[in-house]
């Protein structure tokens, strides 16, 4: 499997369930351009880690919103086990009303030209950060049983936006407020001098 960060994210259209319940039957990632999205596979509706991962990135979704960023989850099932899984309590098993897209990948196409379809049968746990110009700019991928970090995908949504903006990079463990560094062999000196 080749990384399909620094390239241009594969596109789709596909039955989808939005925010809203309904249901969308050209949902097209291309459409999203012009703001950043984090696309994320889960292996199945009705499962044990997915849902924690879920509710925990509609919990955070205000907070990719105001940085101009979509979130879109992706799954093997359909339109209507998403809905029936919208639909159902988080106490009872369901994820409750997101506001995020839930796209249905039945043919499993997606995932595979994600990289992501493991034995022909369900996605791993793959994040795609996609740039406002469609290009996949990182990209992490998780065993089934090892859930994200919604935390550092809004980190790497931060880093990726400084950089644009200031020009510099993002050096290990950088956050919202550290200072990036030069990329030049003086930048760097400069900046491992004050933090070595």
């Amino acid at each position: 499997m080749s990384s399909l960060v620094t390239r241009e994210a594969p596109d789709f259209t596909a039955m989808t369930v939005m925010g809203d319940n309904t249901f969308n039957e050209t949902f097209k990632l291309s459409d999203l351009r012009g703001q950043y999205t984090v696309l994320f596979f889960y292996p199945l509706d009705f499962t044990f880690v997915c849902p924690s991962e879920i509710i925990a990135f509609d919990k955070a979704y205000d907070k990719f919103k105001a940085k101009n960023c979509e979130l879109v989850g992706v799954s093997i099932d359909s339109q209507f086990s998403h809905f029936a899984w919208k639909n159902t309590p988080a106490n009872e098993g369901g994820i409750g009303q997101v506001k995020f897209p839930l796209v249905a990948d039945l043919t499993k196409q997606i995932s595979r030209d994600y990289g992501v379809l493991i034995n022909d049968a369900v996605a791993l746990r793959g994040l795609f950060l996609i740039d406002k110009d469609g290009i996949v700019r990182h990209s992490v991928i998780n065993d089934l049983s090892l859930g994200r970090n919604v935390d550092e995908a809004l980190r790497m949504l931060d880093a990726l936006q400084f950089t644009e903006e200031h020009g510099e990079v993002c050096p290990a463990n950088w956050n919202v407020g550290d200072e990036g560094m030069t990329p030049t062999a003086d930048g760097v000196a400069e900046y491992l001098g004050k933090h070595a």
